[in-house]
């Protein structure tokens, strides 16, 4: 259930991204469609009861292996997040820059004024 939840969240995102004509609603569309992959992604490392993954001398390893949480997934997403802050702010400088060029968001008068 929760798997659907992540490919709607992707659905609506993508659904933003196709059908809008402002630039600041595409870029909102690009950012729902990655959250909803970042979830994706750190529900795959889940386990129900999981343990944290720190091995000790006391540390059973076939009951460990069993049930440990696998941080890869979680490392792999925050990643993610700061490379997504990187170009987040590049889209938005982008948008500033057209917005001070054409004096419009809308993509559709954009295509109109190009020379």
């Amino acid at each position: 259930m929760i798997y659907m939840l992540c490919f709607a969240l992707i659905l609506i995102g993508l659904y933003g991204v196709l059908t809008r004509q402002n630039i600041i609603k595409i870029v909102i569309g690009l950012l729902v469609m990655e959250y909803g992959i970042h979830l994706f992604l750190v529900l795959q490392g889940y386990r129900h009861q999981g343990v944290p993954p720190i091995v000790d001398s006391s540390t059973e390893m076939e009951v460990f292996l069993k049930q440990s949480v696998d941080p890869l997934p979680q490392a792999l997403v925050l990643t993610s997040i700061v490379i997504g802050l990187g170009v987040l702010a590049l889209m938005v400088a982008l948008s500033i820059r057209l917005h001070d060029k054409y004096g419009t968001f809308d993509i559709r008068k954009i295509k109109k004024l190009k020379g």
